[in-house]
């Protein structure tokens, strides 16, 4: 289907339950010779994805972005990480080259474990892959009263202030505190005005990226999404801007925080950083040796968790009810949005965009099994 029949059609998006979409990624996975726990995990973080509204990270990514480079050897389909140093509230992590969900959960659980121990753990991976969302490992730390947070680098997408020539990855930060009745406080976010697959997804539409999201090789603005994800793949220069854009709105401030998250990812695990992060090396492919860093942190380390909650509910919603726009009839708390479509997709079920079903079919023709949702 044509995308303009798709759009007279109404036939954008196919919706699918999304235990049936979990299901059906894991099973690609095995397929591919990942273990059933991982493949599971690796489902369970993309269809996530999906569910919190965010398709640039979900199932978009399986093919041939996932399934390729397990097929060429550049992710290890079955590896066991593995501590290389440790202290009672920290550690260091080699993440053979694995896949980055099953890794990341595993670290998480490390830091959970260490927080449970000593009040806080943290714990730092090199040589991974990438990994999803960042919240989702952020809100692994929800359930034990604790305060979770991730960062992870990635391949550099990101043009640093003045400069034309991308240096960081979309680089982001996700944050997530408990609350009582009300639902948790979650930050996940890029260190980039987008991240990559927000372009992929304009791409994939045919539709121009507004002015201030990304330059080109030259280092000027551009609306061509699908010119930018192609100057990326060779280095041929540009890319995405930092969080707020341009100098005069504040992008050194996205700037600076991309490099936050590259130290503690790659400088502070003695992993790859910077323009080091990636799969090209000398015109070479190659292990793409991302770096995570992951930490959890327990409320009743500071005061009673109830008594915590409570006054986040408090928080939440004292900004909630504070004086509104004229025109606006909502103030959103972070989070907010992504919890409410999470219930109603998997109520309703989550749609996906007629051109991920087509990927998704070719994966079903290539690896397995069908895609028939």
């Amino acid at each position: 289907m044509t995308e303009q029949a798709a759009q007279t059609t109404g036939q954008e998006y196919h919706v699918v339950r999304a235990s049936a979409l979990r299901d059906w990624v894991a099973s690609v996975f095995v397929r591919l010779g990942v273990s059933e726990e991982d493949a599971g995990i690796t489902a369970e973080v993309l269809v996530s994805a999906d569910l919190r509204g965010v398709e640039s990270h979900g199932v978009a990514r399986l093919g041939p972005r996932y399934t390729s480079k397990i097929q060429q050897g550049l992710i290890l389909p079955r590896v066991e990480p593995r501590v290389v140093r440790e202290t009672p509230a920290t550690a260091l992590v080699d993440g053979g080259n694995g896949l980055g969900q099953p890794v990341g959960r595993w670290a998480m659980e490390l830091a959970i474990r260490k927080a449970r121990e000593t009040g806080q753990g943290s714990v730092a991976v090199h040589n991974s892959n990438h990994f999803g969302i960042a919240g989702y490992y952020a809100m692994m730390a929800l359930e034990h009263d604790m305060i979770g947070v991730c960062y992870t680098n990635s391949t550099p997408l990101v043009v640093p202030t003045y400069g034309r020539t991308a240096m960081t990855g979309t680089n982001p930060i996700a944050v997530a505190i408990p609350a009582g009745e009300e639902r948790p406080w979650v930050l996940d976010m890029a260190t980039s005005v987008v991240p990559l697959g927000k372009l992929e997804v304009y791409a994939r539409k045919g539709q121009p990226i507004p002015i201030g999201w990304a330059v080109d090789s030259s280092g000027h603005p551009t609306e061509s999404a699908q010119a930018v994800i192609e100057s990326l793949r060779t280095r041929a220069g540009g890319g995405i801007l930092p969080l707020g854009g341009t100098a005069e709105f504040g992008g050194y401030k996205g700037y600076d925080l991309s490099a936050m998250v590259d130290l503690y990812s790659g400088v502070l695990s003695g992993g790859r950083w910077g323009p080091h992060v990636g799969e090209n090396v000398d015109g070479r492919a190659a292990p793409a040796g991302v770096c995570h860093f992951f930490s959890a942190m327990r409320v009743d380390g500071f005061r009673p968790a109830e008594e915590f909650k409570r006054d986040v509910d408090e928080y939440i919603r004292a900004f909630r009810n504070a004086p509104r726009a004229e025109g606006e009839d909502r103030i959103w708390v972070a989070g907010e949005k992504e919890w409410e479509l999470q219930e109603r997709y998997e109520r309703d079920g989550v749609p996906l965009y007629y051109k991920v079903v087509e990927s998704l079919r070719r994966v079903g023709r290539d690896v397995g099994p069908p895609f028939d949702l």
